[in-house]
């Protein structure tokens, strides 16, 4: 966490989703997030996850921000869908692992602007994994290589209750982004885990999203200061 910045340790349920539609997660989003508000479920829940391709639009919209038609996607059977989460539009696909939190901010004591620093922090370890030097652009959430992003972060929060969450690009195709101008900003690239192996000669394939996950899971516990768990087999 930031220097001088000290939460409490908590517990969360870390559940593998796989690969899951878009929609349908953010039902599973809202569904876990009321009953953390009215307090039936105990535990915070970490969801991760891969999404069929779609773009997805944020608070301050985004679509003027496509440049191609609802058509083009259509005929591509890519979605476009409207969201209450923070920021602008963005891509999901298979290849990219993404991970909603739902977290009890208020319980833990922690600032919204200290949670984004730690989802941040979270990727940038993730790609340290790997051998990739990333990092933070002052005046544009996400992770950063050079000019070229490769994880980005949107949140909602509800009565001091997070979700929406990351996403980071590994191993997916990347040429949906160019059909947009990314987050709303011009004049920027997008690059993935594998784009940056592939340049440094590493494997072509880049990394499994198993050893992706099992370094998220690492590194939200120590970046966030979590006990984290595996669901229970019924």
């Amino acid at each position: 966490m930031p220097e001088g910045v000290t939460v409490n340790k908590r517990s969360a349920v870390f559940i593998d989703l796989g690969i899951m539609e878009y929609k349908r997660a953010l039902e599973l989003q809202i569904k876990t997030l009321e009953s953390r508000i009215d307090q039936t479920l105990s535990q915070d829940r970490i969801f991760f996850v891969e999404h069929p391709p779609v773009f997805t639009l944020g608070k301050r919209g985004g679509e003027e921000n496509l440049t191609v038609s609802r058509e083009f996607l259509k005929a591509r059977g890519i979605d476009l869908v409207q969201t209450d989460r923070g920021g602008n539009i963005t891509y999901h696909g298979p290849g990219q692992a993404v991970l909603y939190p739902i977290v009890d901010l208020e319980a833990k004591r922690m600032g919204v602007k200290d949670f984004v620093w730690g989802l941040e922090e979270i990727m940038k370890q993730t790609a340290l994994d790997f051998n990739i030097e990333a990092g933070r652009d002052s005046l544009n959430h996400g992770l950063w290589v050079g000019n070229a992003k490769i994880g980005s972060v949107g949140l909602c929060i509800k009565k001091g209750i997070s979700f929406h969450g990351l996403a980071m690009n590994i191993n997916l195709d990347l040429e949906p982004f160019s059909w947009m101008n990314p987050c709303g900003l011009s004049h920027i690239s997008v690059t993935s885990v594998q784009k940056e192996m592939q340049k440094a000669g590493n494997p072509l394939s880049g990394p499994a999203m198993n050893q992706v996950k099992t370094a998220f899971k690492t590194h939200f516990a120590s970046v966030l200061n979590y006990d984290i768990s595996e669901p229970h087999e019924s």
